[in-house]
């Protein structure tokens, strides 16, 4: 991919939008090569001496090389595979070793979305950087962006707006899966996932599924809870209302037959439960949603 780099101009509608790109770019910065370059404008531009306040926040993901960044909170080194994210009002400076370069990939944004989502605790480190390795996910996100930006087709902010949220969706995922990946945990919850989705006809043993897999059933909880946000008992009752929200979508059945094909004992309490997850009744939703109109 060829560098470049982009400083886009916000309407009005953008702004309402919530979210929405300021800047994007790619730069191979090759070994003893001036940085950071001079070309972009004020206010983007510093040097190392007095650093960079910026208001907005950036992510800036290193493909290749090495380098630092340099916050009030202390200096990190960045290695490729790093990334590693600005926020507003941060005083900064960050740059290649000379001696190696590196290849970054950047994009600014702003938007009243932003700060609730990195008011989230996930994004409340010390530290500015995260060693990810090489993400394909995050990189085919970049492209995605570099492509939207270069044409600026109408409604390109709001598709990008849609590609910035789901890079820090990978984020945090990345983040809820740190220290799982290849080993036993992992392995325990995406059987018991499995598992799971194959059993939504009522409830399910989960003391069973920890013992099958030689853990005791506290320790199962808590690891699941922590890989997947949401304990094993709601994943599977949620897994359950999926379910339930198809056969209301794309069957003729009455919500007392959905109620007991899905293992509860009262359609009552499947109601009940239905609602409080949707905000409106089994028959509603139906109805709502284009499915078939049946009695029961």
């Amino acid at each position: 991919m060829t560098d470049f780099f982009k400083y886009l101009n916000i309407n009005d509608f953008d702004e309402q939008w919530g979210l929405y790109l300021t800047v994007a770019g790619r730069k191979k910065v090759d070994p003893g090569e001036l940085y950071p370059n001079p070309d972009h404008p004020t206010g983007y531009y510093f040097s190392w001496e007095k650093g960079r306040i910026l208001q907005e926040y950036q992510i800036n993901y290193i493909t290749s090389g090495q380098g630092s960044i340099e916050t009030k909170k202390g200096v990190y080194q960045i290695k490729k595979g790093s990334l590693f994210i600005l926020k507003p009002g941060m005083w900064h400076r960050y740059g290649p070793d000379a001696s190696k370069g590196w290849v970054e990939n950047y994009i600014g944004f702003k938007g009243d979305i932003t700060d609730k989502i990195f008011g989230n605790e996930i994004f409340k480190t010390e530290s500015p950087v995260r060693q990810l390795g090489d993400r394909e996910e995050l990189i085919d996100t970049f492209i995605k962006i570099f492509d939207l930006i270069k044409n600026e087709a109408p409604g390109f902010q709001q598709i990008a707006a849609g590609l910035i949220m789901k890079m820090t969706g990978y984020l945090v995922a990345f983040e809820k899966q740190k220290g799982y990946s290849g080993n036993r945990v992992e392995k325990i919850i995406r059987s018991a996932c499995f598992t799971m989705q194959n059993s939504l006809t009522g409830d399910i043993d989960l003391r069973a599924i920890a013992a099958d897999n030689n853990v005791g059933y506290a320790y199962f909880r808590k690891m699941f809870k922590k890989y997947m946000g949401v304990s094993p008992l709601k994943y599977h009752l949620n897994l359950r209302m999926l379910k339930g929200k198809e056969l209301l979508l794309t069957s003729d059945k009455s919500v007392s037959e959905i109620s007991y094909e899905l293992g509860f004992n009262s359609v009552y309490y499947f109601s009940r439960l239905f609602k409080s997850k949707t905000g409106v009744s089994p028959s509603q939703f139906r109805r709502q949603n284009g499915g078939v109109s049946v009695s029961g």
